[in-house]
């Protein structure tokens, strides 16, 4: 291999290390449903808010976002109850240090209704234990694409606070 050769592959190894280095980290904790329904609990609902967290972590990945883990065991051990977290920057903000996070989401589904649901997100920053972001989007109905849409607009909510760089898919035409 020749020199310029290799110090072309050191000067794009120290770029890929550089750009790694700079993507923000956001832990997405699991969303907790807060259903006030006549029927609450159901499974739907329960499966509905399962597949929040994840929807959420790949639109962000898609934005270029790094995503950072916090097991369900860490995050139950930090809750102290229904609400806990969302009232708790410091205590959300310790728990995404221990893991290496910037910021830290915490989301709830909040079902008032049978006709719709809000997907809810607040965004704290790990640095300051602040809450820099709180965000609402509406899902009507049940159905699974009007959560995804719901996931999608509350992503471009969180990256217009941090470095806006999502773009949503667009509109499927059926």
């Amino acid at each position: 291999m020749t020199k310029y050769k290799m110090v072309f592959l050191l000067l794009c190894l120290i770029s890929i290390n550089l750009h790694a280095a700079s993507m923000l980290s956001i832990a997405v904790l699991e969303f907790e449903l807060k259903d006030l329904t006549l029927k609450p609990g159901v499974p739907a609902e329960i499966k509905r808010t399962a597949s929040i967290k994840p929807l959420l972590e790949g639109e962000l990945r898609s934005a270029g976002y790094q995503i950072t883990d916090i097991p369900l065991s860490a995050q139950q051990e930090a809750d102290s109850g229904v609400g806990y977290l969302f009232d708790h920057a410091d205590v959300v903000a310790k728990l995404g240090g221990q893991f290496g996070a910037d910021y830290v989401l915490v989301g709830r589904l909040h079902k008032p209704s049978f006709l719709f649901a809000y997907v809810m997100g607040d965004l704290v920053r790990v640095s300051d234990a602040r809450l820099v972001g709180k965000f609402i989007s509406e899902s009507k109905g049940p159905n699974a694409e009007l959560t995804i849409k719901a996931v999608e607009s509350l992503t471009a909510k969180i990256d217009d606070i941090l470095e806006h760089r999502y773009i949503p898919p667009p509109p499927v035409k059926h």
